[in-house]
């Protein structure tokens, strides 16, 4: 719980210059895709421990808060995390629903943030790519479609394995986080190329944990 409470400034620091600059970050996003409103977006970054899942749990919250219904699904299906961050269960979820064909409704999660829900991985499978590659993740997603606005979806790594590349094939569009100080040039290049290659719809980058300028918010806070 301390862990979830630290990460995420969009709702214990609302007033903090890091939830603006997620708030932001929301603003920009749907500004973008004023003509073409993205419904389903992944979240990922060219190597571990960038800021990709901080930054899609803290851009899920921004959302929720304006009144967006959002849901957040864990599909780094190696490494999940989500569940974490938001103090919930993980017994049952994506593969729990992808797996069992008796299935019913999606085991979706209600999280403390109003408008906000998740769907964590559920056991943890042999095949991860071919899993997110596959029809039922398809029908999974147009499934999820109908529980939500904004469908944010958390994947591996770029460099790691090609799980980001397999989804992002299957949804609107695909944020690269880049970690400032962290992520090497040639890496977020590399992870750009692969992404393009695959005609992957990539929408931008963030850079996280910039450091920011307190001068220019000084007067408006």
């Amino acid at each position: 719980m301390t862990e979830h409470r630290n990460v995420l400034v969009t709702i214990n620091q609302a007033r903090s210059l890091a939830a603006e600059a997620y708030r932001t970050l929301r603003t920009n996003i749907q500004f973008a895709s004023l003509d073409h409103p993205l419904r389903t977006l992944v979240v990922t970054s060219p190597g571990p421990e960038d800021g990709k899942t901080t930054t899609l749990a803290n851009l899920a919250v921004s959302f929720a808060q304006a009144g967006v219904r959002a849901l957040v699904v864990d599909c780094d299906l190696r490494r999940p995390s989500l569940h974490r961050l938001f103090a919930l269960p993980n017994e049952q979820g994506l593969t729990s629903y992808l797996l069992d064909d008796s299935a019913g409704a999606p085991p979706i999660q209600q999280t403390e943030v109003e408008n906000l829900a998740m769907l964590s991985t559920g056991p943890l499978p042999h095949n991860p790519s071919e899993l997110l590659g596959s029809r039922r993740m398809e029908r999974a997603i147009e499934s999820l479609a109908e529980h939500a606005e904004l469908i944010l979806f958390d994947t591996p790594p770029v460099a790691a394995v090609s799980d980001a590349v397999v989804l992002g094939r299957k949804v609107d569009g695909v944020l690269l986080v880049i970690g400032a100080g962290r992520t090497r040039r040639d890496h977020a290049t590399q992870a750009r190329r692969a992404l393009e290659r695959a005609s992957v719809n990539v929408i931008g980058a963030v850079l996280n944990n910039a450091r920011l300028d307190a001068s220019l918010y000084r007067h408006y806070g």
